[in-house]
């Protein structure tokens, strides 16, 4: 597996080695003693989610506050997705950056974001069915976003806002400038 620090270097794009030949493929997705290597400290997966959406569908951005807070370490099992994070940890020193990568079944890349950041992600296939791990458990009375248009931001979804379908929470979402202190710059929260 190669481990790739992306702009925001807490979020870390894994390139993992493909073996095919005329059977199939062979694919190793996670291993705890290289993955801890890579990010620098311990995190502990307790559960696995997956989803199935159309062309379009755009999922967040989403978080979980403290002593809730997530971190996801995400990849597509089929089609297509712009995976997105953003760094709401205020004082650091990319607060309101985002970066961006191209999950798919065909580069089977994953993409790891750290507690203190916000995560969506957008169909840019006909269909994707996406996975992803979790290191703390779905808390619906912590569970927080963005909303996907702040111009603030400023993202690139790589589709028309009339082909984008959001929940109806998702559109409700506040913007980055409207957000109350959630995560810090410097704090632990992985203690």
């Amino acid at each position: 597996m190669e481990f790739i620090k992306q702009h925001l270097p807490e979020v870390i794009l894994i390139k993992p080695r493909v073996f095919g030949d005329v059977r199939g493929y062979f694919v190793e997705t996670f291993r705890q003693d290289k993955f801890e290597e890579a990010v620098g400290y311990q995190v502990n997966f307790c559960q696995d989610n997956e989803s199935n959406s159309s062309k379009g569908v755009l999922r967040g951005l989403h978080f979980q506050l403290p002593p809730y807070a997530q971190s996801k370490l995400v990849r597509v099992i089929e089609g297509k997705v712009l995976d997105v994070a953003v760094d709401i940890r205020v004082g650091s020193p990319t607060y309101g950056e985002y970066v961006t990568a191209e999950l798919s079944a065909e580069n089977k890349h994953q993409l790891f974001i750290p507690r203190g950041f916000a995560h969506a992600f957008v169909v840019l296939s006909d269909t994707a069915i996406f996975a992803y791990k979790v290191d703390n458990y779905y808390a619906p009375d912590h569970d927080r976003g963005l909303v996907f248009d702040d111009p603030d931001l400023n993202i690139d979804w790589q589709l028309p806002c009339d082909l984008l379908q959001l929940s109806e929470k998702d559109q409700k979402q506040p913007k980055l400038a409207e957000l109350p202190i959630c995560f810090e710059y410097g704090v632990n929260y992985y203690e």
